[in-house]
């Protein structure tokens, strides 16, 4: 059996998730016009960059760590860094360099540690006025691996034990009586 061309193939809801804005966040719908625009008129690979990582959904806008940021920014003084998502703050992190960081929100102990430090916090509205084709910044991304992630996922059921095999529980600690019974031992019903 052959694919029907005339019927343009069977990939049924694979339109591009960019047609359509999803998020119901004025700020990011704003953001998203106006980086689709910027694109379009100046042509800057940038700028494109920024508008599709605007439309991602959260899990694939993962947060990056102070610590993590001023790593990435050494040796590039002068730049802004640029991150499509969420700056948290590091406490494993004594001090805190200058630098100019441009994301979609910050964490309150993240702002106030890089404006300490005689940095600043922007937003990516007074970054299109300020670098419109993203000349002089340096954009970045969260890692995106991270813990969090092993505790995603759909719970598992007596009918499908395996669905969801690498979900990870959020547990108190990891001895016997935490969650160790049905579900967790073929004695106790069944063994996922």
């Amino acid at each position: 059996m052959g694919i029907d061309l005339k019927a343009g193939g069977r990939r049924c809801g694979h339109k591009s998730s960019t047609k359509v804005i999803k998020t119901q966040n004025p700020y990011t719908r704003l953001l998203i016009k106006l980086y689709k625009f910027l694109s379009r008129r100046t042509e800057s690979k940038f700028c494109a960059t920024v508008a599709k990582r605007l439309h991602m959904s959260k899990v694939n806008a993962p947060p990056i760590g102070l610590n993590r940021l001023a790593k990435y920014m050494t040796s590039k003084d002068g730049k802004i860094a640029v991150i499509v998502g969420k700056v948290t703050d590091d406490v494993r992190m004594l001090e805190c360099p200058k630098m100019s960081v441009c994301a979609l929100s910050f964490t309150e102990n993240a702002r106030k540690r890089i404006v300490a430090a005689g940095g600043e916090c922007l937003t990516f509205d007074q970054l299109a006025l300020r670098a419109p084709t993203g000349s002089d910044t340096v954009l970045l991304r969260g890692p995106a691996s991270r813990e969090a992630l092993s505790h995603f996922g759909k719970r598992t059921s007596v009918n499908n034990p395996h669905a969801y095999d690498g979900v990870k529980p959020y547990v108190r600690s990891k001895g016997r009586k935490f969650e160790k019974a049905r579900g967790r031992r073929s004695s106790r019903g069944f063994k996922v």
